[in-house]
């Protein structure tokens, strides 16, 4: 049973519990696809049909932002917190390191992907990193039967939303991997290419306020949260009313 937040469906699960789920998915068989999505998504998903389907459609959906945390608690909804992807990832890849499972990077500008991978690798020993390729392609074909022919069985897809969401809808099942999982942005935070918040930064929710001091220009993007929480307090007025 999801916990609904917004038109978005969110399983319900710490950080240890979803990686659980994820390996379990593999080991069923099958293609299974795993979103991560934050209030900017959610918002997106509210205002685009499609959008909204291909995250509601994935087999796992994990909150990624603590404004979705904050949303659920103003609704009156169970979340038990964030699970934000790169973490899932770290977590998946800790199982992979021991089971033997193939991973392939795809997404970010060309090298990173590489270099993403060997710092991986250094860091989960036993992981193994059957290829990459940037996110600057044109075809989808080239890239599916990349990904077949290196037999992963995991693709942590790094497109940026919503192509990602997108991409692996319609083309997951054809590259014969078991699961793939949207992660955004993560291959320049695992290439070093980018800098992530401290954990105590993280511990307090306040990862996109470190994002934000480092990036200054993303203040258009950040100013959303208060509106998202606002569109929140209105959701659960609209249901008192019905109530």
């Amino acid at each position: 049973m999801r916990t609904e937040i917004m038109g978005v469906g969110f399983d319900d699960l710490t950080l240890d519990e979803a990686a659980s789920a994820a390996a379990g998915m593999i080991d069923a068989g099958g293609f299974h696809y795993v979103v991560t999505p934050n209030p900017e998504l959610v918002d997106r998903a509210r205002r685009e049909e499609p959008f909204r389907q291909a995250l509601n459609g994935a087999d796992l959906v994990l909150p990624d932002g603590i404004g979705v945390v904050y949303a659920a608690k103003i609704l009156g909804r169970s979340l038990k917190g964030r699970c934000p992807g790169i973490d899932f990832a770290g977590k998946l890849m800790e199982h992979m390191a021991k089971t033997g499972l193939r991973l392939y990077l795809l997404g970010a500008k060309p090298g990173v992907a590489e270099a993403a991978a060997a710092r991986l690798e250094a860091r989960y020993p036993g992981l193994t990193i059957c290829g990459t390729h940037d996110g600057y392609f044109k075809e989808d074909a080239p890239v599916v039967e990349a990904i077949r022919a290196a037999e992963a069985d995991v693709v942590f897809v790094c497109l940026g939303a919503p192509k990602q969401e997108y991409w692996m809808v319609k083309n997951g099942p054809a590259t014969g991997a078991r699961l793939m999982a949207g992660l955004g942005g993560s291959l320049d935070v695992f290439a070093g290419v980018v800098e992530r918040a401290p954990e105590s930064w993280q511990k307090l929710g306040l990862e996109w306020l470190y994002r934000l001091k480092k990036e200054p220009k993303r203040i258009g993007r950040m100013a959303r949260l208060p509106l998202f929480l606002v569109a929140a307090l209105g959701e659960r007025g609209k249901a008192g009313k019905r109530a």
